[in-house]
């Protein structure tokens, strides 16, 4: 009987020791695929199951717009409420039949563009859309050529709105992408892309005519914002592609994975910040020389282009760009800069990288000190770092009113929150 007795609580033993290693093993997995953020940081999903989320804008009441890069029941922009008031947003309404980027909230008015057109919305006193069937359409006629395709957009405090116009080539090649191809000069793209326009925030139908081209030289912007302490524009751009599988006997594998720098502009009006003749090494802390352009990595380019204020490792993708205004979160991000990078694609053979949201301190309208990677493992783990495995990939972020992140994830379809808890 003694036996049997030990027998059977040593049985339970085991299963008691097997069921607390199946919790733990749950546990680390969860902790391994969970977004990582720094200590007193608490995110959570505040929308689910949405199509493609791209750049979001909350407003003044906590209502959020979101600008859809895939059709949602036939419309491509989405009001976001909460009704019942639990902090999850449970009412979608639907409006605009099409799809894009650039979402934006400035003076009453809600602007959010196509890959060709950027419309106007008139806000009621509770923050909704008052002209849904018949929006103003502000521009139209922007070229789209399904490649760099993104309007991202941004308004300044004296009633202009910039619009990115990305160009249509990686290295205005002659024959794009193809390996030894010059590059064409002067590259014919930059007339209408390639570029920084401005227009008037309030004046309908304008075009090309209308605008002004603010700053040129820059391959495809989808990250803007405006910084209301320097009261300036600030950019991130995508660098190109394909060094080593372009010029193999200029650049190893590495040095394509590494190169050009991901970068963040500063820009004045008049401003050139070089492509498609140069690229900036991040390494040499220069600017080379394309070598479509007779470069050879180590040439530098025309000194009278603008330098980045800050420069990331290469092919990250930073799609959104939002200067923190707010009062949540600690001293140290007040006014300074996040960055949602995307995550890159064309790092092999070496890993990719990206798939987080960056922040970089800022002093008196300027970068001080290094940049920091915030949130992390949007993938879901090393695994999954790649566009086509990647869980969720960071595209859009928002400020809001009571001074909250904001972060969309186009391929999970979630809308993030991230508070700060003392």
């Amino acid at each position: 009987m003694k036996r049997t007795l030990l027998c059977i609580i040593g049985i339970a033993a085991g299963i008691v020791a097997f069921a607390s290693n199946e919790k733990d093993t749950t546990k680390q997995a969860a902790d391994e695929t969970a977004i990582k953020l720094p200590q007193g940081f608490i995110i959570s999903e505040v929308a689910t199951g949405l199509k493609e989320p791209r750049h979001i804008a909350v407003n003044a009441n906590g209502s959020m717009f979101v600008k859809l890069g895939n059709l949602m029941d036939g419309k491509g922009n989405l009001l976001l409420q909460d009704e019942n008031k639990d902090g999850k947003y449970d009412k979608q309404t639907g409006f605009g039949a099409y799809t894009g980027t650039g979402m934006f909230i400035k003076d009453g008015f809600l602007y959010a563009s196509s890959d060709t057109e950027v419309f106007r919305y008139k806000l009621d006193d509770k923050g909704n859309i008052a002209n849904d069937v018949r929006p103003e359409t502000i521009i139209t006629g922007l070229i789209d050529r399904r490649q760099h395709s993104s309007k991202s957009i941004v308004l300044d405090n004296a009633g202009n709105i910039y619009v990115n116009i990305g160009a249509y080539s990686n290295s205005c090649q002659e024959k794009d992408r193809a390996r030894g191809a010059k590059g064409m000069q002067p590259c014919p793209i930059l007339d209408s892309a390639g570029g920084i326009w401005q227009f008037n925030a309030a004046k309908t139908n304008q075009t090309y005519k209308d605008g002004v081209r603010y700053a040129t030289g820059l391959r495809n912007v989808v990250g803007l914002d405006w910084n209301n302490s320097t009261n300036g524009l600030f950019v991130m751009q995508h660098g190109r592609d394909g060094l080593h599988d372009l010029f193999p006997d200029m650049y190893d594998t590495k040095q394509s994975a590494e190169l050009p720098a991901e970068c963040m502009y500063q820009l004045n009006k008049g401003d050139n910040a070089g492509w498609p003749y140069i690229y900036y090494d991040q390494l040499q802390h220069k600017k080379i020389l394309a070598p479509e352009y007779g470069g050879d990595g180590k040439k530098e380019g025309d000194a009278t282009i603008i330098n980045p204020v800050v420069a990331f490792p290469g092919h990250m993708a930073p799609n959104g760009l939002l200067f923190y205004t707010g009062n949540m979160f600690p001293e140290k991000y007040k006014n300074g800069a996040f960055i949602a990078f995307h995550g890159s694609w064309n790092r092999a053979p070496e890993p990719q990288k990206g798939y987080f949201v960056a922040f970089v301190p800022f002093k008196d309208g300027k970068p001080n000190g290094d940049w920091e990677i915030f949130a992390d493992n949007f993938a879901g783990g090393p695994e999954f770092v790649s566009p086509g495995k990647a869980k969720h990939r960071p595209t859009g972020l928002a400020q809001g009113p009571d001074g909250a992140l904001y972060v969309s994830d186009d391929k999970g379809g979630v809308i993030y929150k991230i508070t700060y808890k003392q």
